[in-house]
């Protein structure tokens, strides 16, 4: 991407929008039509991966992630079917400019168009860390990363979501994900974040 700043494409990726740009390949679909649109999305291509992961930078400070995977989110486990993409997670970290949860949901909208954002927008939350007691206790341990790390676990219609980012200790966030999966997984997720 030399020449090119993540803003602008950014700012490109929202004049396709609203020019009618939509998701066609999302998680449910199988490997080869997502590797297509991945391969075929403006905002996304071109980049550096293999097909199902973009990784974009500006410089060391500024990165872009996007990740199509055949596992559920959370914990590694094993693929019940490597022909099905279970989850696709937007990553960034950013030191200069920082990353807010608005900032992971304006990509969302650039990514899958009005319909996914609006389901996002209208799901129903589950699950918001870190609660009372975990900034307690990591305080009394001195586990500041227990407590900087803030998410949250939404139900929409069509699919789940994931969102946090990681709090320094100046209050601002350098990195943060907001992932897209299928509904069948949000409990195993719900329950490995709970512990």
């Amino acid at each position: 991407m030399k020449g090119i700043k993540l803003g602008s494409v950014l700012s490109l990726a929202i004049l396709l929008v609203l020019g009618g740009h939509r998701a066609e390949a999302l998680p449910g679909d199988t490997v080869e039509a997502v590797t297509a649109w991945i391969a075929a999305h403006p905002t996304l291509q071109p980049g550096i991966g293999d097909g199902l992961t973009v990784r974009k930078s500006d410089t060391a400070a500024e990165r872009f992630t996007f990740e199509a995977r055949v596992l559920p989110p959370g914990q590694i486990g094993f693929p019940t079917d490597r022909s099905i993409i279970r989850s696709e997670r937007i990553s960034f970290y950013d030191m200069i400019n920082g990353v807010t949860p608005n900032r992971l949901t304006e990509s969302l909208r650039i990514i899958y168009g009005p319909a996914i954002y609006q389901d996002y927008e209208r799901a129903t939350l589950v699950y918001a860390y870190p609660s009372p007691e975990t900034v307690d206790l990591a305080r009394r341990q001195n586990r500041p990363l227990l407590a900087a790390q803030q998410g949250q676990l939404l139900l929409g219609d069509r699919f789940a979501y994931w969102l946090e980012v990681t709090q320094t200790d100046s209050g601002k966030a350098y990195n943060g994900h907001i992932t897209i999966f299928l509904r069948e997984d949000l409990d195993k997720l719900e329950t490995e974040l709970r512990d």
